[in-house]
């Protein structure tokens, strides 16, 4: 297993997110994401104890495309709208299983909004 690559996210507090991430080999080969499920959660600091954002393939978050590989990330506006602006870390995960790999970590930065 490869180390989790590093992405650090931007969003618009009040704003709906909508993103997609096509998941390879090295070799560029699509992986069949069939039978995972996926988890992100975002938090103030990696040592916090309790989470900003918690998006999972069971509450909708997180939508995994089979075959075609492919990782929908979800956030409704009203979600986007109840986290302070400010800059915080996340990871995402896949879990296959017993197997869990994690794929990205970041910084993921909330953007005030202005408009109300």
């Amino acid at each position: 297993m490869a180390l989790a690559g590093t992405y650090n996210m931007t969003i618009d507090q009040g704003a709906t997110l909508s993103q997609q991430w096509t998941y390879k080999d090295s070799n560029d080969a699509l992986i069949d994401l069939t039978g995972y499920t996926a988890r992100m959660q975002v938090r103030a600091t990696v040592d916090a104890a309790s989470t900003i954002l918690d998006l999972t393939t069971e509450n909708g978050g997180v939508t995994l495309g089979g075959a075609a590989g492919t990782v929908d990330l979800a956030i409704t506006a009203t979600a986007s709208a109840a986290v302070a602006a400010g800059q915080y870390v996340y990871d995402f995960e896949l879990v296959n299983g017993a197997t869990v790999e994690r794929l990205l970590m970041g910084k993921f930065t909330v953007r005030a909004e202005v408009t109300r």
